[in-house]
């Protein structure tokens, strides 16, 4: 099988990279997420999240881009009040994350196309 995710922690950031690999499905997503949860992938202390979709496409209909928010608002004991800086170099995948971010609630998402951009983002060195 396939590897579709890989996770990596950065204990001086506090920032979990998640890299995705591949054809990825709403299930995948959710299912990953939920592996990082019962194998405590994310510190208490996480500042936030950086995912890393530059080698994946999404396998997914547009009917189903909003079930990925509304797993985030789902999991605010991890997600709340966090930023999910998302990194893609492809225009349809950018367009997922515009609408993911249109549905934001009690967290923060935005597309980026550089992972400088990104981490200084979620390590707040601006908005």
């Amino acid at each position: 099988m396939q590897e579709k995710y890989k996770y990596r922690y950065n204990h001086e950031e506090q920032i979990l990279y998640k890299f995705y690999y591949g054809a990825i499905s709403l299930e995948e997503i959710k299912s990953s997420w939920i592996h990082a949860f019962e194998n405590n992938l994310i510190p208490k202390e996480t500042k936030g999240f950086i995912l890393d979709y530059r080698k994946a496409t999404f396998d997914m209909r547009i009917n189903e881009y909003p079930g990925i928010s509304d797993f985030y608002k789902d999991n605010l004991a991890v997600f709340r009040n966090k930023k999910i800086g998302i990194l893609s170099d492809k225009p349809e995948t950018v367009v997922v994350v515009m609408m993911v971010e249109s549905k934001d609630d009690g967290y923060y998402s935005r597309p980026f196309s550089t992972l400088e951009a990104a981490k200084a983002w979620v390590l707040d060195k601006y908005l």
